[in-house]
């Protein structure tokens, strides 16, 4: 991205916040500002990858997978391998964190899950895994090569990735409120969707702890935008990787200064979503996925922004106590 590029995206900026700091920009149209600046500026921000073939190290790896392996095989087994491996090596050691008391200062609640109740949820993952993902990736396999997935190279550029990956964002952010709103209707929250909420007190692994019939549900939010667009698989295995990674960290029960909620506006992150394990299904709120502009725009999310609001006037009370 040229000087001038850059003087145009920083302006738009400027004019659009008038000064206010990141963390302000909560409201509905601060949101939009967001969006409007990242497709603006998302041209600019590729071209020099666009311009630049990829490394030769992944070229040269996607190479050794293509030969050795068939398109079923990378697309069935491989995404299974990638979602179990990124899953558990990012989920796990927040169990570790909270048996041995590290980092207790950023723990969200002081309640801790037993190791019964620990081993009870990974026991019950390894199933779920085997027996539902698994298959339903290899049921899957015709209806994405029909829409158009290859796996050949050379590998798509880096615009056309991360222009997908954020329509994909978008896309399963509206699916998922709904689907997940729906959840919470009584029938439903009783005999489908009360199993995940087993874990008032979520960690990392309980983000894919649910039943069948809601990692069905639910996973047709994440596969809806992959399945449209028919992407190369390269593509389709970095939005799994992202997407996992978001949603551990959104039932890790930790809050810690380099949190992307943070930095990031209008990101959910754990603060947010642990809100929603903890209080009475029926008025719980916070339902979506990773951004939360659709809480915002139907107001399921007032009961969050109270208790945020609270805590912040406690805070500013006390701090001027001591001061």
């Amino acid at each position: 991205m040229g000087p001038k590029h850059m003087r145009m995206c920083v302006g738009l900026w400027n004019s659009s916040t008038n000064g206010q700091s990141v963390r302000k920009l909560w409201p509905l149209s601060d949101g939009v500002v967001v969006f409007q600046i990242s497709f603006t500026c998302l041209p600019f921000l590729c071209e020099p990858f666009s311009q630049v073939p990829m490394a030769s190290v992944l070229e040269s790896a996607w190479q050794y997978l293509i030969t050795h392996f068939s398109d079923f095989q990378l697309a069935c087994l491989g995404s299974f391998f990638l979602h179990e491996s990124v899953f558990f090596l990012s989920g796990l050691p927040f169990i570790y964190l909270e048996r041995l008391g590290y980092l207790s200062k950023y723990k969200i609640q002081m309640k801790n899950n037993t190791p019964a109740a620990q081993n009870k949820c990974i026991t019950r993952l390894l199933l779920y895994h085997f027996g539902v993902n698994l298959p339903v990736m290899i049921c899957s396999y015709p209806v994405f090569r029909y829409m158009g997935m290859r796996t050949s190279l050379p590998l798509p550029p880096w615009k056309m990735i991360l222009t997908q990956i954020i329509f994909y964002f978008i896309l399963e952010d509206f699916v998922f409120y709904w689907g997940h709103r729906i959840l919470h209707t009584k029938w439903l929250y009783k005999h489908v969707h009360s199993i995940h909420h087993e874990y008032a007190t979520p960690f990392g692994l309980t983000s894919e702890y649910a039943h069948p019939a809601e990692i069905l549900f639910l996973g047709f939010a994440t596969i809806l935008g992959p399945a449209i667009t028919g992407p190369h698989l390269f593509t389709l295995w970095l939005w799994m990787v992202v997407r996992v990674l978001e949603t551990v960290e959104a039932h890790c029960g930790y809050h810690f200064p380099f949190s992307l909620s943070n930095f990031i506006p209008l990101y959910g992150g754990a603060d947010f979503h642990d809100y929603h394990h903890r209080v009475l299904y029926t008025k719980s709120g916070n339902y979506s996925s990773t951004f939360v502009y659709m809480d915002w725009i139907f107001g399921t999310d007032k009961g969050y922004r109270k208790l945020q609001a609270l805590k912040s006037y406690e805070a500013d009370a006390s701090n001027k106590r001591t001061s």
